[in-house]
């Protein structure tokens, strides 16, 4: 049985509308400018491979900043972020902007350093991340208190889904400086599984589709999105493509954000 569409599949259900006014743009998706938007192909992966993968990952993304442009990946599970952000180290110091169920500082799980609960931790650890801002925390996850304490003594910025809920974008936004390179890492289970259950770690009380797009729109007015990552896409776990199609859609919101930055 084939899998159910991917979030690149979706898109391309848009793509001859790109000069049609997007309400959640508020405007066309390039804003009148020169389509820049190019799909540089799939990073070829293999199986338990990892060294290699992940080489493959930092290089591609290497590649794509040398244009220059603002890479987007599309994932993969969350130890996909690593090389990618790697892949930053000569254009730092950028800061990193998480959006997630989970904090992902564990500094190994089952031995492993370098895998799914690790970004975050490997991240902190990058010379050229300047900070980091964690939004969409909920639940309960493979952190244990000194997991959280590390990142606190850190200095990561935590901000609970339900301070979204509560204060919307703002309270993520506060802690950015104005002007700093940003690369976003999404997680898609930082999604309430409403509208995207096709994931491996369903929570109840995830953020909404407008307060994602919203949160990314204003990062782009305050400060600069030098790189997008979205991870965690399960389609074996998707109902009628909704997942699919909800990533697709901020994945648009991102390409349009980036298009309207200065």
């Amino acid at each position: 049985m084939p899998w159910p569409p991917t979030p690149s599949a979706r898109s391309q259900d848009d793509a001859p509308l790109i000069e049609h006014w997007d309400f959640d743009l508020g405007g066309p998706l390039f804003d009148g400018k020169p389509v820049s938007c190019i799909d540089a192909g799939d990073i070829e992966t293999i199986m338990h491979d990892n060294a290699r993968n992940r080489a493959r990952i930092e290089a591609k993304t290497r590649e794509v900043l040398s244009l220059p442009s603002v890479p987007i990946l599309i994932g993969g599970d969350c130890s996909v972020t690593i090389p990618f952000l790697a892949g930053f180290a000569d254009r730092g110091p950028v800061w990193v902007l998480q959006i997630d169920a989970h904090i992902d500082w564990r500094d190994e799980l089952h031995g492993e350093r370098l895998g799914y609960s690790s970004p975050m931790r490997r991240a902190s650890e990058m010379p050229h991340v300047a900070g980091m801002v964690q939004v969409g925390l909920r639940s309960v996850g493979s952190a244990r208190p000194a997991d959280v304490e590390a990142a606190r003594v850190y200095g990561s910025r935590f901000v609970t889904a339900r301070e979204i809920h509560a204060e919307g974008a703002e309270a993520a936004l506060r802690h950015i400086p104005e002007g700093v390179p940003v690369v976003v890492t999404l997680d898609c289970d930082s999604f309430d599984p409403a509208i995207m259950p096709g994931v491996a770690a369903r929570m109840p009380g995830g953020l909404a589709y407008t307060q994602a797009i919203d949160l990314i729109a204003r990062l782009g007015r305050r400060a600069r999105i030098a790189g997008f990552d979205l991870v965690e896409f399960y389609p074996p776990a998707d109902r009628d493509g909704l997942s699919a199609l909800t990533a697709a859609r901020l994945l648009v919101n991102v390409i349009g954000a980036t298009a309207r930055q200065e």
